[in-house]
């Protein structure tokens, strides 16, 4: 295969999946994980994809919302891993925070029923989380996003001004270097609004979210209390966290 054609067809499967990692690049075209990475060093150059660590994800659909079950399927390993883990930072009779992402939908499912005040603006999270007795349930109510089935807009943002919590859980689809940030404009300004309320924010960030930029800023790395993340995070900014005395706590997969 040309080396034009294979990378169209990368830029096709990227923008097919949002997101791929280089190994499964190379398997498909049966060459080098360098070579790969040389690949998609030029289509970013072309503006036609953006570079993640081990992989690459998509721009054409970087400012929409992504729909939740796909983002349900991507790296959900390292996702299920990490919600388990903040789990594990959950003490009865606390008020949290859980956001629309994934990873929050996972710790719902983890959440053992014990008393304890969830607001979140998820339709998925707050469904799981009527199943416990003992878990008190806030919706922010508001605009829905069909695609992934999250309230947002001034409505949502208004709910959240009645409200002080122990931590919030939060996830994003780019973690940078100049701060993290979301797909969705709308998800950006509430997750803001929630990282205002919360006197600790977690961040729950599998390792593929490093060194992405997307369409709406979010907040400074400065905001951010604690990092959960998984071993592949990059060396980077592990020592860029450190230097900003955030705790990273690393699972395994």
């Amino acid at each position: 295969m040309l080396v034009a054609e294979r990378r169209r067809k990368i830029v096709e499967l990227v923008n097919e999946r949002l997101s791929i990692r280089v190994s499964e690049l190379s398997d498909i075209f049966s060459v080098t994980e360098e070579t790969i990475r040389r690949d998609l060093e030029k289509l970013e150059q072309d503006q036609l994809l953006s570079r993640s660590h081990g992989g690459a994800v998509s721009i054409e659909k970087e400012a929409t919302d992504v729909p939740f079950v796909v983002r349900e399927i991507t790296n959900s390993d390292e996702k299920k891993a990490i919600a388990a883990e903040a789990v594990k930072w959950i003490e009865p009779g606390e008020q949290i925070v859980l956001d629309a992402s994934t990873t929050a939908w996972y710790m719902a499912q983890e959440l053992p029923d014990m008393p304890l005040t969830v607001i979140t603006n998820s339709i998925k999270v707050a469904l799981e989380l009527s199943k416990k007795e003992q878990i008190k349930v806030i919706s922010t109510g508001g605009m829905l996003l069909a695609n992934s089935l999250s309230y947002v807009g001034p409505l949502s943002e208004r709910s959240l001004d009645s409200y002080y919590v122990n931590k919030l859980f939060l996830s994003c689809k780019g973690v940078h270097l100049s701060g993290l940030s979301d797909s969705n404009e709308w998800q950006a300004i509430l997750k803001k609004k929630m990282m205002d309320i919360a006197s600790q924010v977690i961040l729950l960030a599998d390792s593929s979210k490093f060194g992405v930029k997307t369409f709406a800023h979010i907040s400074e790395l400065t905001r951010i209390h604690h990092v959960i993340s998984d071993s592949n995070i990059p060396a980077e900014f592990h020592k860029e966290l450190q230097e900003k005395a955030i705790p990273v706590t690393i699972v395994k997969i």
